[in-house]
């Protein structure tokens, strides 16, 4: 487990030439199917680690230690360069070295800090980014927490859904001299929003969930596109695997005649089952 390694790894694809769609994961099995299949990088996000760990909704209910330990876990299952949502990083911009440090040790190769305005206060009806100026000290505070250098920090921002295109931009101009490495951005909808966004800036792209018009790799890796999600269809896919196997039990249906059960080479394959295996016999047998 060199964490290092998988962070060079990490930098090697923000600094490549094409754009990669991270597996979104959430546990180690998970992590493990992600990447027998052959994905170069896994994503850890909020909603789904809220949802994984709490049964609860993205509304920032999950502590920093519960995300951290299930990064940990996940990390320790597989040798995938892991990212991060670590959301406004848990508080202001102290709770933000602090969420560096935890996540560092738990493994991670890169991590989001975003600029909104999270919990939601009293009062609020909408959400709202922070000034500059706040979200500028903790992409400062998140770069001087790191202690291993290979760790990427990535400025977040969803300000262009809720201030527009022109507050964005500001907030990549400004973030970029943080030391940060890259910025991550959702709510980009257009073509015309990521040339814009690729010319205000010279640190690597990472956006979240693409529209139809932007959902091409060509096109966003020729606008300094690196990372790009793809959503978080397999945790919502597992919900609906879940819950059918349960009502076809429910309603009668033996458990041989179950439809969508791995093989049996597949859950030996995500267990380690012959790792352990080799284990026992090496440390267990006389």
């Amino acid at each position: 487990m060199n964490w290092t390694q998988r962070r060079a790894r990490m930098r090697a694809l923000l600094t490549g030439e094409g754009c990669v769609y991270p597996a979104s994961v959430y546990d180690p099995v998970s992590a493990r199917v992600a990447q027998g299949i052959g994905f170069e990088a896994g994503m850890l996000a909020g909603s789904v680690a809220s949802l994984a760990v709490l049964g609860a909704p993205d509304i920032i209910l999950l502590t920093l230690s519960e995300f951290a330990d299930q990064a940990l876990r996940i990390n320790r299952a597989c040798d995938l360069p892991m990212m991060a949502d670590a959301d406004h990083g848990y508080g202001n911009a102290l709770n933000v070295m602090r969420t560096v440090q935890e996540l560092e040790a738990a493994g991670i190769s890169a991590l989001t800090i975003e600029d909104t305005l999270l919990p939601r206060p009293f009062g609020e009806t909408k959400v709202r980014p922070l000034s500059i100026e706040e979200g500028l000290g903790k992409m400062k505070a998140a770069v001087a927490a790191r202690s291993d250098p290979a760790l990427v920090i990535l400025a977040r921002t969803g300000a262009i859904g809720m201030t527009g295109l022109d507050d964005t931009l500001a907030r990549i101009r400004a973030y970029q001299e943080s030391g940060v490495d890259g910025i991550f951005l959702s709510g980009v909808r257009t073509r015309a929003e990521v040339a814009a966004i690729h010319a205000a800036t010279r640190l690597p792209l990472i956006f979240g969930t693409l529209t139809p018009e932007i959902a091409d790799q060509a096109f966003l890796a020729a606008h300094g596109v690196r990372v790009a999600l793809q959503g978080h269809a397999p945790f919502m896919a597992a919900i609906e695997a879940v819950r059918a196997t349960l009502q076809a039990l429910r309603d009668g249906v033996q458990p041989g005649d179950l439809k969508g059960q791995p093989s049996d080479a597949l859950v030996k394959e995500v267990s380690g089952e012959a790792q352990w295996r080799a284990a026992t016999e090496a440390f267990l047998m006389p």
